[in-house]
């Protein structure tokens, strides 16, 4: 299973929010330093998110893109992609895989083709769709927007047309007080495709449960820059 270090960035600096609330957040300085910091310890992939973007308050795509320079490791790119063309010119700069939530939750609703549309230009296999749930339902829009739509069963609609899945419990993310292991393994049962969990990770007890799901990988947040994990 794969270990991934999360890179959140407001206003140029790295970041951790509780449940994706403003007003909670706390710094932890550079995000090319944390970049450095997590691979120098082993990390073989990084999972950067632009919350200014995700929150419609600005964009950190320069600071991503010198990011994205500075390690030899592939990056998993989410923020505000909310549109083809966006998707498509993020992808151009060399970004491995972008995460699209809003886009794919409006795919499902609406009956739209985008992901197809990116996968056609891009190719399939860079694209992750963000499966971010509440009370077992999807919410969009950096969380801001809940819907009726259930968890499992958009999984099951967009299997065909991404790489795999980022599912994130948002009632226990950033919060470090464990994991919601049933809703865990239903996603990941309900799909072949790869699914990375992220969202309450707050111990090595809690990453051993999780990898006995065989999912493909955990994204760790807030434990790893408190020390509560060690990567």
């Amino acid at each position: 299973m794969n270990i991934i270090p999360a890179i959140d960035i407001i206003d140029g600096k790295c970041v951790q929010l509780v449940g994706g609330r403003l007003g909670t957040e706390k710094f932890y300085g550079s995000p090319i330093e944390a970049a450095k910091k997590w691979i120098s310890q082993g990390a073989e992939l990084l999972h950067v998110i632009d919350l200014d973007a995700t929150l419609g308050k600005g964009d950190n795509l320069k600071t991503v893109l010198e990011l994205k320079k500075s390690v030899d490791v592939p990056i998993q790119f989410g923020g505000g992609i909310r549109t083809v063309k966006k998707a498509k010119e993020i992808l151009e700069t060399g970004i491995d895989r972008i995460i699209i939530g809003t886009m794919a939750v409006e795919d499902y609703m609406k009956g739209s083709s985008n992901l197809e549309e990116i996968a056609k230009s891009t190719g399939w296999d860079r694209v992750i769709a963000a499966i971010d749930s509440k009370k077992g339902f999807i919410v969009c829009k950096g969380w801001q927007q809940e819907t009726e739509i259930k968890t499992v069963k958009i999984v099951k609609e967009l299997e065909d047309k991404v790489w795999g899945f980022l599912y994130t419990n948002v009632d226990v993310e950033g919060q470090m007080k464990g994991v919601d292991m049933k809703s865990i393994k239903d996603v990941v049962k309900s799909t072949k495709k790869p699914v990375i969990i992220s969202g309450g990770i707050s111990s090595q007890k809690d990453i051993k449960e999780i990898e006995k799901t065989r999912a493909w990988g955990v994204v760790l947040g807030k434990a790893l820059y408190e020390g509560k994990i060690r990567l």
